[in-house]
């Protein structure tokens, strides 16, 4: 070999180890760290988070009945946890319970969501997981607005801050398209007008994008019936493909894993038995159940697997009635509500005007694309109107039932007699 066609091959050898050797090691590192920060989350919050899920859940099958549902419980108590950062008294409390912390100080809690989203965000070159927070203030209310809670917020949420003019409805397309970039296009309207009373918005954004592990070839994908619960048929686009998955037989239902990327992330899919209803398999579902089951899935070969490709999206969902019924009234009462961690504003009283939620959801060959935003409005209540008798005025004495005025005057100077 010449020593021009040596230097050539060292010159091949070293740039092949430099763009793929390094970057993968590079990439390692990264999944290592991420994969590290995900395991050291403290299981409080994830318990915490998975016990709100399946509180919300039961509540909105309750409300919605036999229909699809998709929500994303994360977006919502992200949403929500950051509003909590606002929260005294009573109302705090009520978050407290709601939101299933239990113990757990705020700043434990606001740095256990700095960790998960970190994690999250970095779990899978294959798996595409952005989150994005954002507070939205009245440009007019934004000066009396705590600084302390901005930080806070800014500092475990990673959260963009804006103040904006709430009468301009060019705000409105301008917090509809933030929630569009931060969803990949996926939700592109959330809101629609901006009511007086409203002086805040909290928005949390969510989009998923994995592939399977394994796909599901498009050539094997055929039309087939699905049975519906009143026991008529629809047809689908039914997927297919084979091979070891982990599997779990229960009493009522099986279930699959389907993991997407690197195998660190996953769907997992529960298949009430033939003639076992989808909310009986339900109500059995809580967050103790449901992390009993993950741990009992077991490897099977040669699994054959028959999905239906579906797209489903679910929103605007306004979650007042749900968080209510779970306990969080008072955050919703005017009068009652005390976020004044948020901003001192008496005699007036700051309190949730809505919480509303949107999600989208599409499953097909590749895997799945996935979005979710949440809005809590925070409202700001108006004075009564003031009515100062501080000059010389007119009244009469009326009989209500005949409408007869019984005694009428003036009054230029109470002073007199």
């Amino acid at each position: 070999m010449s020593v021009i066609t040596a230097a050539i091959v060292i010159v091949l050898v070293t740039s092949y180890v430099l763009l793929i050797y390094v970057p993968r090691s590079n990439l390692n590192l990264v999944y290592a760290s991420s994969d590290e920060k995900a395991c050291s989350v403290d299981k409080a919050l994830i318990s915490a988070n998975n016990k709100f899920a399946f509180n919300l859940w039961r509540e909105l099958v309750v409300e919605e009945g036999t229909t699809n549902i998709f929500v994303s419980p994360l977006s919502v108590s992200i949403a929500l946890t950051m509003t909590y950062n606002g929260a005294e008294g009573t109302t705090r409390d009520a978050m407290t319970k709601v939101l299933e912390f239990g113990a757990m100080s705020l700043e434990t809690v606001n740095q256990e969501y700095s960790n998960l989203m970190e994690s999250l965000e970095t779990a899978d070159k294959q798996v595409s997981i952005l989150i994005g927070n954002s507070i939205w203030m009245k440009k007019d209310f934004e000066p009396i607005v705590n600084s302390n809670f901005l930080e806070k917020i800014n500092a475990a949420y990673d959260s963009e801050i804006f103040k904006r003019d709430f009468g301009n409805p060019q705000t409105v397309t301008e917090i509809n398209g933030w929630i569009d970039e931060s969803t990949e296009g996926k939700i592109t309207e959330v809101i629609q007008t901006i009511d007086p009373e409203l002086v805040m918005f909290l928005v949390n954004a969510i989009y998923f994008k994995g592939e399977w592990v394994t796909q599901f070839d498009e050539a094997k994908t055929e039309k087939a019936d699905f049975f519906l619960p009143d026991g008529n048929t629809v047809e689908v686009d039914m997927m297919s493909t084979a091979g070891n998955f982990s599997y779990y037989s229960g009493e009522s239902f099986q279930a699959v894993r389907l993991p997407y990327g690197r195998d660190k992330l996953a769907m997992y899919l529960f298949l009430p038995h033939e003639n076992v209803s989808l909310d009986s398999v339900i109500a059995d579902l809580s967050q103790t159940t449901h992390e009993e089951y993950i741990n009992r899935f077991k490897y099977v070969g040669d699994h054959v697997i028959n999905l239906p490709k579906f797209t489903v999206e679910y929103g605007v969902k306004r979650l007042n009635r749900v968080l209510e019924k779970l306990g969080m009234e008072i955050a919703f009462s005017p009068t009652a509500a005390n976020f004044s961690g948020i901003a001192s504003t008496a005699p007036e009283n700051l309190y949730i005007s809505y919480v509303d939620h949107k999600a989208v959801v599409e499953v097909n060959e590749k895997g799945t694309e996935a979005s979710a935003a949440t809005i809590v409005g925070i409202g700001l209540t108006s004075l009564p109107p003031s009515f100062t008798v501080n000059r010389p005025f007119f009244f009469t004495i009326s009989d209500d039932r005949s409408g007869s005025i019984l005694f009428m005057g003036q009054i230029v100077n109470p002073t007199y007699d």
